[in-house]
């Protein structure tokens, strides 16, 4: 059974409820922060920062409004990284869950070609070069329990369950804010497992929304590893 998230922005309020429910639940210190003329805090993500609320300002038809983004891993239905890492010891898809897994063997990777692989930007790497990042609370999935960011918010902005029924209720809930923002869309909704409804077109998201335009995606690299991944394992089973 696949699992996914839906994320409805349109109901987030930027409390960060979540944010910080993902730092209890995973026992993450806390970042040292200053003020940098923005109420989104941390900048980034990072090793120990899993979730982020992003908060963008956007003028849109002559009014300013509050952009809120929910940032976390979006445990791609196929995940480029799996695919680059090529080692299930370092990173895996939970065939339960759907949960992309980063482990402590991250370290051992070609780092630099992992973190690059990913269209979304969201690894995070340690000093010792382990990466990490959410885990969709896969330990808690897996007994029944609802991820602690899904778990704690107020608002209904945090959704999450069997891939179809989030699907379905994404869905039914496009329909509705469509009919008030013409710019309402699901991003990404055949290929990840966080579905996120936005309001606006994607450019109004910044770089978080336009990781296309980016550097990063799939690259040669990653492209050519792929390719030769079925050679490679056998090589690893005649060993």
């Amino acid at each position: 059974m696949s699992y996914a998230f839906f994320i409805d922005t349109t109901r987030c309020t930027g409390c960060r409820a979540c944010q910080v429910a993902c730092k209890q639940w995973h026992d993450l210190p806390a970042e040292a922060t200053t003020n940098r003329g923005t109420f989104q805090n941390p900048e980034d993500l990072s090793f120990t920062t899993y979730k982020l609320v992003r908060m963008e300002e956007a003028q849109i038809d002559g009014r300013l409004k509050w952009l809120f983004f929910p940032e976390q891993c979006r445990h791609c239905i196929e995940p480029p990284c799996v695919d680059t890492a090529m080692d299930e010891s370092a990173i895996y898809k939970d065939e339960k869950t759907g949960a992309v897994i980063f482990t402590a063997n991250t370290s051992k990777l070609f780092i630099d070609d992992v973190i690059e692989s990913c269209p979304y930007n969201i690894p995070r790497r340690a000093a010792d070069g382990t990466l990490a990042k959410c885990d969709m609370c896969n330990d808690r999935v897996s007994n029944g329990l609802l991820p602690a960011c899904v778990q704690t918010c107020p608002t209904g902005t945090m959704n999450f369950g069997e891939r179809d029924k989030m699907l379905e209720l994404a869905e039914k809930r496009l329909a509705t804010v469509g009919q008030k923002h013409a710019g309402a869309q699901l991003v990404d909704a055949d290929s990840v497992g966080v579905i996120y409804l936005i309001a606006e077109k994607p450019s109004a998201y910044y770089e978080y929304l336009m990781a296309s335009t980016g550097n990063h995606g799939i690259t040669r690299t990653m492209a050519l590893k792929k390719m030769i991944r079925p050679f490679t394992r056998a090589m690893q089973q005649l060993a």
